[in-house]
């Protein structure tokens, strides 16, 4: 099964099929949640005519909630305080409320709307946070991921990510469509439609590209697609498979996986198409490298021990290290934006779940309970993780924290979702 990974990832899901509908809304189910919740009263917002739905107030609820760092506190019964000076403090103490977010919306000429919104601590009865928008309606969900973020990183100390995207392959039959959607898997728009698989895709650092892998010639091949005006490029298409792409941090270049020349072997390649070289060698399979932030070193799976692990080396060149040593099956390395950690897919007792191990100190921990996961990547804030895995017979979206307390599912009804990416 591991030497499937050189064409395909671990888990592509690709026996599963099932229709959906183009205009289902995303639910999204949490489970668990941080021992120590911050709580938060969120006001709903005085509204103006005509405003888009669902309300600010319910985005942001549902970002702060999906993160599993937050307790919301009833706001029924209250009034509902538009200026800090209207604000009692005594009733939102009272109700156990560490935090008040406050706000209103008012209609401007054009149909656009001045969005205000004020972020107050309860117990020391300041401001910590005063924004102003002006907005179109199609702004609207992007301001309320962004009031989600400044809360957050307020409350926390940490910056958010409501306001990142991802990307994910969809299936219906025997149709594949790349997506972008927001981080809450709202607002999805078709990259790439195809009647032959697409897989791997990856957010370039700035965010205004992805690279992917087409089937579309009848083998892999490595594309780069612009997100601003769609065009793309054919990066890698050599010689026998084409797969497994992965950004450098400066995005001038990617690793990919080749078997041009012999088994599954890592080649650098600039972003172009121009420069390949090659870094790993030996008639063992090297496949799904993931740089690390700094550029200087690059994770990968590999049989090389005898069974498939994960390994690292310098981007130079030299010796590959072995990284994972518990389990006979890791695979699928991703490396969080703070350096800190590093997510894979890990086989126990005949379950693949995502596993986290701290790269400082080697502890690892499985942070999800199902059994057929792939493909993890970290958000861009490294709090949290996305994969997929599979539920009542189709691919889904997921998040878990790092801790593992903390999951949520991000579904549609009948949609086949897999290959996700976190992108910034």
């Amino acid at each position: 099964m591991f030497r499937a990974v050189a064409l395909l990832p671990l888990y592509c899901l690709a026996l599963l099929s099932a229709s959906f509908s183009a205009r289902a809304t995303m639910e999204i189910q949490v489970f668990g949640g941080a021992a120590d919740k911050i709580a938060v009263a969120l006001v709903p917002f005085q509204t103006a005519p005509g405003q888009p739905m669902p309300a600010l107030t319910q985005i942001v609820g549902d970002d702060l909630n999906r993160s599993g760092q937050f307790k919301m506190v009833d706001v029924s019964g209250t009034q509902h305080p538009v200026e800090p000076a209207q604000v009692n403090y005594n009733v939102w103490r009272g109700k156990g409320a560490e935090a008040i977010v406050i706000g209103q919306v008012l209609a401007l000429p054009g149909g656009r709307f001045d969005v205000r919104f004020r972020l107050l601590d309860v117990v020391k009865q300041t401001q910590l946070a005063g924004f102003s928008y002006n907005i179109s309606p199609a702004q609207w969900r992007a301001t309320a991921h962004q009031i989600a973020d400044i809360v957050y990183e307020k409350l926390t100390g940490t910056p958010g990510a409501f306001s990142s995207r991802i990307a994910y392959v969809q299936k219906q039959g025997k149709r594949y469509e790349l997506k972008v959607a927001d981080a809450d898997g709202q607002n999805p728009r078709t990259v790439v439609r195809s009647s032959e698989s697409v897989i791997s895709p990856m957010f370039s650092p700035d965010g205004d590209s992805l690279v992917y892998v087409s089937f579309e010639d009848k083998k892999p091949v490595v594309y780069v697609q612009s997100l601003r005006d769609g065009s793309r490029r054919k990066v890698a298409a050599f010689k026998g498979s084409n797969s497994a792409p992965a950004w450098a941090p400066d995005g001038k270049r990617l690793a990919v996986v080749l078997t041009r020349d012999e088994a599954s072997q890592i080649y650098l390649i600039n972003a172009d198409g121009t420069g390949l070289s090659r870094l790993t060698r030996g008639g063992n399979l090297d496949t799904e490298p993931a740089f690390s932030p700094d550029g200087q070193t690059l994770y990968f799976a590999s049989d090389r021990g005898g069974s498939p692990q994960i390994y690292r080396m310098a981007v130079s060149g030299g010796e590959p290290k072995r990284v994972t040593f518990s389990g006979s099956y890791n695979v699928s390395p991703t490396i969080s934006p703070d350096g800190k950690y590093l997510a894979y897919i890990g086989r126990e007792d005949g379950r693949f779940r995502v596993e986290l191990m701290e790269l400082a100190s080697g502890q690892t921990r499985v942070l999800t309970d199902t059994a057929r996961d792939e493909s993890p990547s970290f958000a861009p804030n490294s709090q949290s993780v996305l994969y997929a895995t599979v539920q009542d017979g189709r691919g889904i979206l997921g998040t878990v924290s790092l801790d593992g307390r903390t999951r949520a599912r991000l579904s549609e009804s009948g949609v086949d979702a897999r290959e996700p990416s976190w992108g910034p």
